[in-house]
């Protein structure tokens, strides 16, 4: 007996997308498409449109010339501040000058209403102040300023000579005006004045010599020689010593 043929199965059938499949499976597509589309734009820029975001050399040279310009600017606002700090400076320093300036003339000018006033006290030929300065390490520069108020119009003429008190080798010693200039038998400076003067020498002292005071001898051409003596210290800080008859 002849069995019968088996019965062929049935080929499924596919079935239809869902409209909710299908949106999901457009939306995916449209955004592989979407990545792909950036992925690529973002490889140009990095590798295909570096290019395009250099500026150009014109725009270099700009930048350039503007960097100049500001470190010009720069420069000259710097010389200018200092250009101002020096003027400032010798403006300071100018003031500063005409102060002591004003203050010596003020000095002077209150010594002659003092020495040539009405209530002014009469005083014969004097040595009203003695001056010290060094000139090197040896050598001093003195300057004697001489006044008389006694005898008015008279003229007062005749030398002046110096001598130094001090010690040297632990001994007492006085350096007298040949000795003060190294010459045997030297003049003394010449004065000639009727109200006063300022008379002006060196004086060479010796090196291991250790002056205390100082004396200023007037030998006038008529009358009788006078002498004051005044503190080495005094006169050599400037100050207006009160003179020793």
């Amino acid at each position: 007996m002849i069995d019968p043929p088996a019965p062929t199965q049935a080929k499924p059938q596919m079935q239809p997308l869902s409209p909710l499949a299908r949106g999901t499976l457009y939306t995916t597509a449209a955004l592989l498409f979407l990545a792909l589309v950036f992925g690529g734009w973002g490889l140009w820029k990095v590798f295909g449109g570096a290019d395009a975001s250099q500026p150009t050399p014109a725009q270099l040279q700009a930048q350039q010339r503007k960097i100049d310009q500001l470190e010009q600017r720069a420069a000259t606002l710097a010389r200018s501040d200092q250009i101002s700090r020096d003027a400032n400076g010798d403006l300071q320093s100018t003031l500063a000058e005409r102060d002591e300036e004003i203050a010596g003339l003020r000095a002077d000018v209150a010594f002659y209403e003092r020495f040539v006033g009405a209530t002014a006290q009469r005083r014969g030929l004097a040595v009203h102040e003695l001056q010290l300065q060094p000139s090197s390490d040896l050598t001093w520069h003195f300057v004697a300023t001489l006044t008389q108020n006694l005898n008015r119009g008279a003229v007062n003429a005749g030398r002046l000579l110096v001598s130094v008190e001090g010690t040297r080798a632990g001994k007492l010693q006085r350096l007298v005006w040949a000795d003060l200039r190294q010459q045997p038998n030297a003049p003394g400076v010449e004065y000639s004045f009727k109200y006063f003067q300022q008379v002006e020498g060196d004086l060479m002292l010796p090196a291991d010599f250790k002056p205390t005071r100082v004396a200023v001898r007037l030998v006038p051409q008529s009358g009788s020689a006078l002498e004051q003596s005044f503190s080495w210290a005094d006169s050599l800080a400037g100050a207006t010593a009160a003179p020793t008859p």
